[in-house]
């Protein structure tokens, strides 16, 4: 197994032991975004440039992840719920939470089907404080009916 991947569970698994069954929004956003991070920068360089990519990617991506994460209460995870499920492969559903006055938007990207059922790729861009922060991720949908997020 590469090293990077060795890295990337490690910190995955990590960060799911540390906030055990219960994570925060904050939480659940950081380590979203530092596994796509690190899934970004895995894909970067060889030796130890790539190392030193997969731990810049996760940083970042732990950053942003935790920046939109932060700011989402339930009504955006609803709104977020409903574009994966209703909008159209490369439709963007954009809103700004009347609390938080954070714009989101979020575009589900690639539609696919596995043997558990239908996920999407989608990217999520947050403009908190003026400033727009992205996040790529996939989601498959639960029986249940609800999107979970899967990197």
């Amino acid at each position: 197994m590469k090293t990077t991947y060795k890295i990337l569970f490690i910190v995955i698994g990590t960060a799911i032991f540390l906030t055990a069954c219960n994570p925060t929004k904050q939480e659940i956003g950081k380590f979203v975004g530092a596994g796509t991070g690190a899934f970004i920068g895995s894909h970067i360089g060889d030796g130890t440039g790539q190392l030193a990519a997969v731990a810049i990617g996760t940083l970042v991506g732990s950053q942003v992840g935790s920046n939109i994460g932060a700011q989402m209460d339930e009504l955006d995870r609803y709104r977020a719920q409903s574009a994966l499920e209703t909008a159209p492969t490369g439709s963007t559903t954009s809103w700004v939470n009347p609390d938080t006055n954070v714009e989101y938007n979020v575009t589900p990207t690639y539609t696919y089907e596995t043997a558990s059922g239908a996920c999407r790729d989608y990217t999520t861009e947050a403009v908190i404080d003026g400033r727009a922060e992205v996040l790529h991720g996939t989601a498959c949908r639960q029986s249940d009916g609800t999107w979970h997020a899967m990197n």
